[in-house]
């Protein structure tokens, strides 16, 4: 943990702050972070926003140790977070990325490689009908990963399947730090019960890329991507991702088992970010 390596979940679904405590949390955080939290309509969202933000500063403080209100997070046009006044001396390639969906926020970063993380509830809107909902999705999903998905007559294992393969691939898209105009179909993953998890990307097997896949528990799912540096778009290596490490120190890391998730609940992340006794 102290090579810059975190791996941090919370789930949020038991608390339940007043409106008028949450925006007290709320401004604590800077004023754009804020916007971004408040233009959510639905509280429960403006509740996963927010954890998240915290999240992200409490790591970069725990990892840094930079005070939280001198902390600079930005984000490329694509959305992906980086830090702008961090010492890389010490992880010349730190890069973290946050994740939340249904009952989860979580968040994972990397001192050398790129990390992309993803959550997914098998919650749909509106209630629809599991594969009606991923009926809608079939061409982000190639030959060989739809027949998986669509192997059983047992829906709700269907929405399962589809659950992981999507959190897969928005981690590697998260990794590289790639938008919306990336094409999922691109990507094709194989894996032995969800482990050994390799990735095809436009028919081709690459070898610079590693996945862990967590069942959360039997509605959430979550993935991350750890990847080479050379493999970011151009807009995140712009914010001073150095990509010249020896070779050898990013096979050495690409090696190195992944960390396993340190569970947190939204009072200890409140107490330790904003040092505030949380009764809420």
């Amino acid at each position: 943990m102290e090579k810059g390596e975190r791996r941090w979940i919370v789930n949020i679904s038991h608390w339940n702050p007043s409106e008028d405590h949450f925006l007290s949390l709320v401004s604590f955080l800077p004023s754009h972070e804020r916007s971004s939290i408040n233009r959510f309509i639905r509280f429960e969202d403006r509740k996963r926003a927010f954890v998240s933000r915290l999240l992200q500063y409490t790591l970069v403080h725990d990892a840094f140790g930079i005070p939280i209100d001198k902390i600079l997070i930005n984000r490329t046009v694509e959305g992906k977070p980086y830090l702008t006044n961090s010492d890389g001396a010490f992880f010349p390639n730190f890069n973290f990325n946050a994740s939340h969906h249904g009952n989860y926020v979580g968040i994972a970063s990397e001192p050398s490689y790129l990390v992309g993380f993803d959550i997914v509830s098998d919650s749909t809107p509106n209630k629809e009908a599991g594969l009606d909902f991923i009926n809608n999705f079939s061409s982000h999903f190639t030959t060989l990963e739809w027949r998986d998905i669509m192997k059983t007559d047992n829906p709700f294992d269907s929405l399962a399947t589809f659950c992981r393969y999507w959190s897969l691939k928005e981690a590697f898209v998260k990794a590289i730090g790639a938008g919306l105009g990336f094409g999922l179909h691109r990507l094709e993953f194989n894996h032995n019960n969800w482990t050994n998890i390799s990735v095809r990307i436009d028919g081709e097997e690459s070898g610079d890329w590693r996945f862990w896949h967590f069942e959360l528990d039997q509605h959430h799912w979550a993935s991350v991507a750890r990847g080479r540096p050379t493999e970011s778009r151009k807009s995140f290596n712009k914010t001073a991702l150095v990509v010249d490490l020896k070779e050898e120190d990013y096979w050495n890391e690409l090696r190195i088992p992944d960390e396993e998730f340190t569970f947190w609940t939204v009072e200890e992340l409140i107490r330790t970010a904003i040092h505030e006794p949380c009764s809420c």
